[in-house]
């Protein structure tokens, strides 16, 4: 359990750890010197049940709030300190108020320097304690007066913090990543770089591989301390020391973390529910500059409200931070927020949403939306955002957000009634909405082939508007490709269509086709290019040219260029030449050339042919020669090559007329 002290400045909260612990928590020489906290203190005690409690010292001059804030971040319970003669004063009313707003909801009330005031004036500091505590989460705890100087009431205390610690339940880390808030850092001679700190979430062991954020440094651990003793791990709720490579103490800042890298997410602007202290004596006004305490960070933001709006004193709303630098923060953190000069604490809310973009959003959907992330279990909140997020929910950043593993994740989104699609994106959407949409994509496409037959598909974008218009595109095309999985569809590209749909199978393209086909096939290997095609069929050659790479889908003709469609039948030939090429020449592989010989073709055309098997993955191209990859007749069908063609004789070479000859220019003597 980890115990913080609050009250104000000389109310004998160091002196009151040490009667309990035999720790002086003042550590730094001006803190001897000058007999006050500055920076924040340490100090464990191990009760008589095996229990260990860890002190944090806070402390309590108003100028070291900033210091006090950083301790009391991740606390379990306060020691809220009183001196007897002095009784409340201000830093007393403001460290109340800063663990009330950071939901600490047990402690014990301690009546201090008892010894230096009658009875009455106890008694009387103790009424005016338990009325400051009335309307805050702490009331109704114990109030008790103590003595460090003369033993009264000490033993008392030990047993109280005794029994709080036997009492208080371990913080909850199984399905957690590590998230661990450092307040100090330094260098320890032999070791290196040493943090210490509260771990929030999850646990951390000896050589885990880590990240520092949110500047996202990679760090190892290279050893751990817990109450002073070395430790092979540290668990949520537990104070520790981290010994660490990666980074040196230059580039460790107190309000940094050590979070599993999976986590790790700077961001600048957080949607929030911010509580404005009743003490305050003007609203909280839209763009107000504030110090922004989250962590053991403090950095300087601004508020931002809705529609230029304000927050009475009192009152609490959803508004938004902007920080002025990257921080780290997830669902569910508590923050302080104090005065642009950093002299008063002004109020303290929740992280609502850490990851917020600046694009704007609906603002029904928004505040659906947030009253769902304000859930503080993971599982209600899912529930919330799918039935509050037509877009559906980012389990990445779902998972980022809550602090979850992908094994608690996975196991919270594995219900019959969720749906999961993607993989990299993976988005989750109730199993209704994407059984409706599959069940409406099939339509739309039977009502678009039979509006539309010589169209080889629909483009995904514009079926996403008419089904889907509020889906990221990834995750619509996900759910198509889930329905050509299923066999329902086809995804080709940037379209979809029916299995079953041919764009060609209509009585005006069947007439093309029947006027066209006898030209493909008589004109053997060497079919014409669309120039010289479209005239011998009498067609527009755009408009041969379309149907051409529609009629190409079905793979009754394949494209060898863009100007040169092949059949099938006689492309198929035409790898059976290649094959038979390979038989003929030494280690299977030919040319160019031989090939060209082989089919009688020009050299160009014997090329693009090539080409066109290479990418079909027939054959494949080595250096200046080719070589067969795979068997045509999968691909193409059966077919046998043709016999090669006659070779042509040589032409007749003309005798050179004797008038003609000219003796070479080296041969002329002078």
């Amino acid at each position: 359990m980890i115990v913080a002290t609050a009250g104000h400045i000389d109310h004998g909260k160091t002196t009151l750890v040490k009667a309990l612990t035999g720790v002086d928590t003042d550590r730094l020489p001006e803190e001897k010197k000058r007999g006050i906290s500055i920076d924040i203190g340490f100090a464990y005690r191990k009760t008589a049940t095996g229990d260990v409690i860890g002190f944090v010292d806070v402390p309590g001059h108003e100028r070291f709030v900033r210091n006090m804030l950083a301790g009391v971040c991740g606390i379990d319970y306060v020691m809220l300190i009183v001196a007897a003669d002095d009784g409340v004063m201000p830093q007393t009313v403001e460290h109340l108020h800063i663990v009330d707003l950071l939901t600490v909801r047990r402690g014990i009330a301690v009546i201090t320097k008892t010894d230096r005031v009658p009875a009455e004036r106890v008694t009387e500091v103790a009424a005016s304690v338990r009325a400051l505590l009335a309307p805050t989460a702490l009331s109704g705890i114990e109030v008790l007066p103590v003595s460090a100087i003369s033993g009264e009431g000490v033993e008392q205390l030990r047993e109280a913090l005794t029994n709080a610690a036997r009492e208080h339940g371990s913080r909850e880390h199984a399905g957690r990543n590590l998230r661990y808030a450092i307040d100090r850092v330094f260098t320890i001679a032999g070791s290196g770089t040493v943090v210490t700190g509260t771990v929030f979430n999850g646990a951390v062991a000896i050589g885990d591989k880590l990240m520092l954020s949110p500047s996202g440094i990679e760090v190892r651990v290279r050893g751990i301390q817990k109450d002073g003793k070395a430790a092979q791990q540290a668990s949520a709720g537990e104070r520790c020391a981290l010994n660490v490579t990666g980074a040196d103490v230059a580039q460790i800042h107190r309000g940094d973390w050590v979070v599993a890298p999976a986590i790790h997410a700077p961001t600048q602007r957080l949607d929030v529910r911010l509580q404005l202290l009743a003490s305050e004596m003007q609203p909280l006004k839209h763009w107000t500059p504030v110090h922004l305490h989250l962590g053991t960070a403090d950095v300087t933001a601004r508020i931002a409200i809705r529609r230029g709006a304000a927050i009475a004193p009192g009152a609490s709303a959803v508004v938004q931070i902007i920080a002025d630098k990257p921080l780290a923060a997830l669902n569910g953190d508590r923050f302080i927020i104090r005065d642009q000069s950093a002299m008063r604490t002004i109020g303290g809310g929740t992280v609502i949403d850490p990851f917020v973009t600046s694009v704007r959003r609906n603002a029904q959907t928004r505040a659906a939306r947030l009253a769902a992330l304000e859930n503080t279990d993971p599982a209600a909140a899912l529930a919330a955002l799918l039935a509050a997020s037509p877009a559906g929910v980012d389990l990445t950043q779902f998972e980022r957000s809550f602090n979850l593993t992908s094994e608690r994740a996975a196991q919270l989104a594995n219900k019959p009634e969720i749906a999961i699609v993607g993989k990299e994106l993976r988005v989750a959407l109730p199993r209704a909405t994407v059984d409706g949409i599959k069940l409406a994509a099939v339509e739309a496409l039977t009502r678009f082939h039979r509006e539309s037959p010589q169209a080889t598909g629909l483009e995904i974008s514009t079926l996403r508007k008419q089904l889907a218009p509020a889906l990221p595109a990834a995750t619509f095309t996900a759910l198509l490709r889930e329905l050509g999985d299923e066999k329902k569809i086809e995804v080709a590209g940037s379209s979809a269509r029916l299995p079953r749909h041919v764009a060609t199978d209509n009585p005006a393209d069947e007439k093309m086709w029947q006027a066209l086909k006898p030209l493909l096939d008589n004109a053997g290997f060497n079919v014409p290019p669309l120039r010289e095609l479209a005239p011998a069929a009498n067609l527009k050659e755009a408009i041969l040219k379309d149907f051409l790479h529609r009629k190409a889908r079905t793979s009754e003709v394949i494209r060898v260029t863009p100007e040169r469609f092949y059949p099938r039948a006689t492309l198929a030939q035409l790898a059976a030449v290649a094959q038979a090429v390979t038989q003929t020449v030494p280690g299977g592989q030919f040319t160019a050339a031989q090939y060209r010989d082989a089919t009688g073709v020009g050299r160009g055309l014997a090329i693009e042919i090539l080409e066109c098997l290479d990418r079909l993955g027939i054959t494949q191209r080595i250096g200046d020669a080719r070589k067969m990859r795979k068997d045509f007749v999968p691909i193409l069908g059966a077919a046998t090559a043709p016999p090669p063609p006659a070779a042509k004789p040589p032409a007749a070479t003309k005798p050179v007329p004797q008038t003609a000859r000219r003796t070479p220019p080296h041969q002329f003597k002078r």
